[in-house]
């Protein structure tokens, strides 16, 4: 699993996949709960079975339930009310462990949409040129592709090392998120078993990929209005008006507004803009220009 950290784990993977062994029944009973977990690890480069992984969420929830716990007995001495704390701490890290996987396919995905036209570009060029595919892969596994290098490295030891290269690049397949790098590397696939020119292949999947980023451009652009609409709507005219309406209602009725009012509706705006500016940031298209 090499270099890969699992945030809340209280050790490295493998210690903490020795120490959860125990507990496998308990992640075979949650493992209808989580349909296609095993393909989201394999997405996520995550080398374990579904069951370990359950079983390291369990575990690591365990031990941390009991740190909470001990944390929190000697701050408040109230059992009770450590104990429901804790509680719900250990399911907010169980949850979060189980679904990381997710965050990091998520991750693979938009860095796969940022570089994909690129590599894309980059093999036409190398096909074109006369080189052979294998050696197109060599040189897009060279270059700064993120994880379409990485893949392409993989795919090229796996290719040098004796395996079949439509096999090599089906497993690739397997392996990846993301639809349009699949749909890339198929097409790849298709035009070997029917002998029909790389090159030609290579330049309709860059012009249609090329288009497709132009498409989501445009769309972005056009979601831009009314999300900027909602954001004024909510962040300023609301706030301002109420505040306003609360200052001259207190005026005319004699209630005093308590200051901490002011504080709760400040704490709440910058909460929608933090929000607010993840949900732009997620809705930008992975594209470079």
């Amino acid at each position: 699993m090499g270099k890969l950290r699992i945030p809340f784990l209280p050790f490295p993977i493998e210690k903490t996949l020795k120490f959860s062994r125990g507990i496998l029944f308990l992640s075979n009973n949650l493992l209808k709960f989580f349909p296609g977990l095993q393909q989201t690890l394999i997405q996520a480069g995550i080398d374990l079975k579904d069951r370990e992984y359950l079983s390291i969420a369990i575990f690591s929830s365990i031990f941390w339930f009991f740190v909470f716990f001990m944390i929190f007995i000697l701050l408040s001495k109230s059992l009770t009310s450590s104990f429901l704390a804790s509680f719900f701490l250990q399911l907010v890290i169980f949850f979060y462990i189980s679904f990381y996987p997710r965050y990091l396919v998520s991750k693979r995905n938009r860095d796969i949409e940022k570089n994909l036209l690129f590599a894309v570009k980059h093999l036409l060029i190398q096909v074109k040129s006369g080189v052979s595919l294998f050696d197109a892969i060599v040189s897009v596994s060279k270059g700064n592709y993120g994880e379409i290098s990485k893949e392409f490295e993989k795919c090229g030891k796996e290719i040098y090392s004796g395996k079949d290269q439509i096999i090599a690049l089906e497993d690739l397949t397997i392996r990846n998120p993301n639809i349009a790098f699949r749909r890339v590397v198929w097409q790849l696939i298709n035009a070997m078993r029917t002998g029909t020119d790389l090159g030609n292949s290579l330049e309709v999947m860059a012009n249609n990929l090329s288009n497709e980023q132009r498409i989501a451009i445009r769309k972005y652009g056009s979601e831009l209005s009314p999300i900027a609409l909602m954001y004024l709507m909510t962040s300023i005219i609301f706030p301002t008006l109420g505040i306003v309406f609360l200052i001259i209602f207190s005026s005319f009725s004699g209630v005093t507004i308590p200051q901490s009012l002011f504080y709760i509706v400040i704490f709440s705006v910058a909460i929608f803009q933090f929000v607010f500016l993840g949900m732009i940031k997620s809705k930008r298209p992975s594209v470079e220009v």
